[in-house]
């Protein structure tokens, strides 16, 4: 086998493996590019191989950087199936449609033209067929198996082998145990693993921070009378919060206070979420019933349209309002930042990673005043800040999923993470586990022998 890393080496975005066999072709992931202009520049680049010499396409999970550029894979003579698991295939189409304007917005502006139109999303999901956990199946001289990845719902890692060598790929890994979907599957036996390493430097706040944090906040905000807003993305984060914080009103732990999710993309997320309890955590069941309770508690206010999201500034408070995006760089939650930000009694409730440059790392560095919207507004809200409600895996977890098969693998590459986190945990698997740790360049081909 020969392993091509087109994307995700060196850079968090854009995960794309082509690994080729004596007759077989099949591609893991095929990932957007984000981030800087020059990065996302390349989006538009050919591919490096003929899409139609594929013969399969494998999805790890449905989020942009792993399948933003299946469309445009999808054009002309392509004719591969492509695999996932069944909700991955939903929310793709849904995350496809809703991000298609924007990227053509930019590529237009940039003289580009567009990337990808609808029809060659249709042409996509026309390919697409889903798979379960766990059930093998062959392409050419290759064996897959799709296993749990615990990182968003339907999430997978990939067991590739040609029945000589076997080969893991690795997605986004979970920060287990996940609300709502529990743990990720341990790594089955494997001669080499591409693992991720977005928090490959760091380690996050454990679940009893986390619920403590977005307790305490709660409890100040209905004590001040005040306005939480929480920027929030759409996936997986939104669900995980309403999980929550439906739990401490169940519980009795906070005071009842109205909840509104101002995101249409989240509501019709939320709505994928529930048609799939299969996938839901066997607490989560537990605790659900199959009577659909899941994101549907007293309190809670779906805002799909404009007006809706208007009529929150008269809902009397306290009030909990959950906006995209996650970063604060465009989205319903700037309306509502730039209306409660100057307020001393509005609280801002941090809960995922913030891009360089974006108006959610300026606030979380501290600055005291931001231009939203070409308006200058004053920071006069408390910032609170959690790592724990990161989907992905920390250092210490991505050892610990490395350690159980570290005696018989013979090398790790180290993907989809920025130069000082892939290093760092490339230090730590080849000091901590006897590993041969390798950080691959972009295009590079390796042979898997």
């Amino acid at each position: 086998m020969k392993l091509r890393f087109i994307g995700g080496a060196g850079e968090v975005t854009g995960a794309c493996y082509l690994l080729e066999g004596t007759a077989t072709k099949i591609l893991i992931d095929c990932g957007l590019r984000q981030g800087s202009a020059e990065t996302e520049i390349k989006n538009w680049n050919p591919f490096p191989f003929p899409p139609e010499s594929l013969d399969a396409v494998l999805i790890t999970h449905s989020h942009i950087d792993h399948i933003g550029l299946l469309p445009r894979l999808s054009r002309g003579n392509f004719r591969a199936k492509i695999f996932s698991t069944e909700p991955c295939r939903e929310f793709s189409e849904i995350l496809l449609f809703d991000s298609m304007r924007l990227i053509n917005e930019d590529g237009l502006r940039r003289g580009l033209g567009e990337l990808y139109t609808e029809s060659n999303i249709y042409k996509a999901m026309d390919h697409w067929q889903a798979v379960e956990y766990y059930k093998t199946f062959t392409i050419g001289e290759f064996s897959i198996t799709f296993y749990n990845a615990g990182h968003i719902l339907g999430s997978s890692f990939i067991l590739v082998t040609d029945g000589k060598k076997r080969i893991v790929f690795s997605g986004d890994l979970g920060n287990s145990p996940a609300p709502l979907i529990g743990s990720k599957d341990s790594l089955p036996y494997c001669d080499y693993c591409l693992i991720e390493s977005a928090y490959g430097d760091r380690l996050h706040e454990n679940s009893l921070s986390r619920r403590e944090i977005i307790e305490d906040v709660i409890e100040d905000v209905v004590l001040s009378k005040g306005v939480l807003l929480i920027p929030s993305f759409a996936m997986e984060r939104t669900q995980q919060l309403l999980f929550e914080i439906d739990q401490l009103f169940e519980e009795g732990r906070v005071p009842r206070v109205p909840v509104y999710v101002d995101s249409p993309l989240a509501l019709k997320l939320t709505e994928v979420y529930k048609r799939f309890k299969k996938y839901w955590s066997g607490e989560t069941q537990m605790l659900k019933s199959s009577d659909g309770s899941l994101f549907s508690f007293s309190g809670l206010h779906k805002s799909f349209s404009s007006e809706d999201s208007k009529r929150i500034d008269t809902a009397p408070n306290p009030k909990v309002i959950i906006a995209g995006s996650g970063m604060s760089h465009g989205g319903r939650i700037l309306r509502h930042e730039k209306l409660y930000l100057n307020n001393p009694r509005t609280f801002l409730f941090i809960v995922g990673y913030q891009g360089i440059g974006s108006i959610g790392r300026a606030i979380l560095e501290g600055k005291k005043s931001i231009k939203i919207q070409g308006e200058e507004v004053s920071i006069q809200a408390k910032v609170v800040a959690t790592s724990g409600y990161s989907a992905h895996a920390d250092q210490a977890q991505l050892l610990a999923w490395l350690k159980p098969q570290s005696q018989g693998m013979r090398q790790v590459f180290i993907v989809q993470g920025e130069a000082l986190s892939g290093v760092a945990l490339a230090v730590k698997i080849r000091d901590e586990l006897a590993l041969d740790a390798i950080i691959p360049k972009e295009n590079e081909v390796r042979d898997i022998i």
